[in-house]
């Protein structure tokens, strides 16, 4: 019997891709992207208010397919009309809350902070990504020749404005102050990694704020990015994503988070640090870096097992 066949629907942002990719290749499903595109209207409406009929979304497509694997608020309804207009058994699994019936699935994966419960739901401690230890160690001797590896490393993982977080000049810098203390009491090698929502005046501000002792990164390279998780004695990354977090929880490694104070009420990002802290996982960062150890989070195939149990 060879791969059953993955189709993976996102809107193409960085996070959502990480989650479905990942969850199919520890499925080790043949699969296949597609970003969804929305008709309009429909691409302004809620999936509670988007009706199940095929003229909603733009995509055609072609191959053959035995399981969806959607994320994001746009790819919740052509998850279930394609699941429907298939001519065989199709099992879709959408992961985050889709915000409409979830008997419209065979199964929800979804983070314990998003707060959704039910027969047919799996539970995740933060995100489900793409990253596994074995790539990451893999591309440990990416970054090595550009950095001073007699020293210790603390890589810095930015994530970017969102609605909850600024990044202002006096966040960014409270944040660089902290890390720089750390980098001349400890004599440390900093790497700072960017994401795709990294402002690239942030990174730019980064090679003037840090003049010795650090590698700036200013491109997204998922090479450097794994090669500096790999590197790291102190992991570092910034509060506004849960997605870097959980893969930065992957490593078993010290993971602080630099916070930036709240625009609005964020209570479900709490939850989540507030769970990673209780496991020893995380700490927010302060004016000390120490190191500690715990068991290795890897959600991804934990949940892929649950689903695996069922499906095969």
């Amino acid at each position: 019997m060879g791969k059953l066949k993955g189709l993976l629907l996102t809107e193409g942002l960085h996070g959502m891709v990480s989650q479905v990719e990942g969850l199919a290749k520890a499925l080790d499903l043949d699969y296949f992207h597609e970003k969804i595109e929305l008709n309009n209207p429909w691409n302004l409406f809620p999936p509670s208010l988007t009706p199940k009929n095929k003229f909603i979304f733009k995509n055609q497509i072609k191959k053959d397919y035995d399981i969806i694997i959607s994320c994001g608020r746009k790819s919740v309804i052509p998850s279930i009309i394609l699941k429907n207009i298939a001519s065989k058994k199709v099992v879709n699994i959408h992961i985050q809350n889709p915000k409409v019936s979830l008997h419209n699935f065979d199964y929800i994966v979804a983070p314990d902070h998003d707060n959704i419960r039910g027969p047919n739901v799996l539970i995740s401690k933060g995100a489900i990504h793409y990253l596994t230890l074995d790539e990451i160690n893999k591309a440990r001797s990416y970054l090595e020749n550009k950095i001073d590896t007699q020293k210790d490393i603390v890589t810095l993982i930015l994530g970017g404005p969102t609605k909850y977080y600024n990044y202002t000049n006096e966040n960014i810098i409270q944040i660089f102050t902290k890390i720089n203390k750390q980098i001349i009491e400890k004599n440390l090698q900093l790497v700072v990694i960017p994401s795709n929502r990294t402002p690239e005046k942030i990174t730019q501000f980064a090679k003037e704020y840090f003049n010795k002792n650090r590698l700036i990164v200013d491109s997204v390279d998922k090479q450097a990015y794994l090669s500096s998780l790999a590197l790291a004695k102190y992991i570092i990354v910034t509060c506004d994503s849960t997605s870097m977090i959980s893969e930065a929880a992957l490593t078993g490694k010290p993971v602080y988070v630099a916070m930036i104070p709240a625009n609005r009420n964020d209570k479900r990002f709490q939850k989540f640090r507030n769970l990673l802290e209780s496991m020893n996982i995380i700490k927010i960062l302060e004016n000390q870096l120490d190191t500690w150890s715990y068991e290795k989070l890897d959600e991804t195939n934990r949940i892929a097992k649950q689903i695996k149990e069922n499906l095969f």
